[in-house]
């Protein structure tokens, strides 16, 4: 059942106890771990994989082999792309030269995505954008495991505060002023003894 608590700045909806269960309470902080480091290693494991390759790093033709397949509108059957506005937005960076920066930056992004995952700082942001790579990803036509990815790292979005729990995050986010909120104890009530009134 939700909840609502009314201020003076306005009504302030709470989770219901199971989305509270899910995404604050520190008891589930293993599950997000879990998570959190296969999907990371996922990340870091495509990212070393194009640190040795010359064609991401130097000449950027790997990702441009990649857009110029993408945007390929063949005489039957559907584009690769299929959205007109997201295959103009691949041709401009394409006539640009882009691929040349962008590769470099597409690697950067995979590692360090993948490490700040695994090691479990900012992981809310860390995997913001490692669900912005799947989305655009799948926009260039390359399903393969980003739609799992994807909604993986929309988890791990709304687990941000306790998702990084067992990692960096549970001294980061003290430091930026954002602590987890302990349970009280509960305490105990102890029965008051009647007075008793001493006779006159």
């Amino acid at each position: 059942m939700t909840h609502q608590i009314v201020t003076q700045r306005g009504t302030v909806v709470e989770d219901p106890p199971v989305a509270r269960f899910l995404f604050s309470d520190t008891r589930m902080a293993w599950f997000w771990l879990v998570v959190r480091a296969l999907v990371g290693w996922t990340w870091l494991e495509a990212g070393i994989e194009k640190l040795g390759n010359p064609a991401w790093l130097q000449t950027g033709d790997a990702l441009k082999g990649f857009w110029t397949a993408a945007i390929q509108v063949p005489d039957t059957g559907r584009p690769v792309i299929a959205f007109g506005w997201y295959r103009s937005f691949i041709q401009s960076l394409l006539d640009a030269g882009a691929y040349t920066w962008f590769a470099k930056l597409v690697v950067a992004g995979e590692v360090l995505v993948g490490i700040a995952l695994i090691i479990g700082a900012f992981v809310g942001i860390a995997a913001f954008l490692g669900g912005f790579m799947n989305f655009n990803y799948i926009m260039a036509g390359s399903a393969s495991s980003n739609g799992l990815l994807g909604i993986a790292a929309l988890f791990l979005v709304l687990a941000w505060k306790i998702a990084g729990h067992y990692g960096l995050d549970r001294y980061l986010l003290r430091w930026l002023g954002t602590p987890w909120r302990e349970e009280p104890e509960p305490v105990p009530v102890t029965a008051q003894q009647p007075h008793r009134h001493s006779p006159a």
